[in-house]
């Protein structure tokens, strides 16, 4: 039986020269796949009050969008900087290879809303680390982390669990 890493492609030189880009897309496009992958990353998180998922821009909407159907909760996207179009919450990051902002409707999480904050790629975790004080920012409670993938190498796992977050990942590649 495959795994979910079975599921994953790896292209190389993808966005920058020396960088192994972990492409999710060969996973989300196979049924079997997708459907593993959504019951193992909400499964250690399905015993507890969840009221919202929120997906990390871009690869994070596809999974949290069918994690939260599946936990008949509500689905709030935290986007890139000027996507979204009503009022919102601002939190710059870093990233692997630049900077960024990412942003949050300010009416998307009510104070005391637990949840479940979901990506695809866990590297560095500054995408994660924007996400999640955005969400504490709305007065949310941050139940866990989901990734697909870890990178352990950029050391984002170390990042959010020093902000006192459980993470859970479904595979590990090494190296970048």
């Amino acid at each position: 039986m495959k795994e979910i890493k079975d599921y994953i492609r790896t292209i190389a030189d993808f966005p920058h020269e020396g960088i192994m880009f972990r492409d999710v897309t060969t996973l989300f496009s196979d049924p079997r796949g997708l459907r593993i992958c959504v019951d193992q990353l909400l499964h250690p998180f399905a015993d507890q009050e969840i009221d919202k998922v929120v997906g990390l821009e871009a690869r994070g909407f596809i999974i949290g969008g069918a994690i939260a159907h599946q936990l008949s909760v509500g689905f709030v996207p935290v986007r890139k900087q000027g996507k979204l179009p009503g009022a919102t919450l601002s939190q710059d990051y870093e990233l692997e290879y630049g900077e960024a902002v990412m942003e949050i409707h300010d009416d998307a999480i009510d104070a005391g809303d637990k949840v479940l904050l979901v990506d695809d790629l866990l590297a560095t975790g500054g995408t994660a680390e924007a996400g999640i004080r955005l969400v504490e920012r709305l007065g949310g409670d941050i139940v866990g982390c989901s990734f697909i993938i870890d990178l352990p190498e950029l050391g984002g796992r170390s990042r959010l669990e020093a902000l006192g977050m459980e993470i859970h990942t479904l595979c590990e590649f090494g190296g970048t």
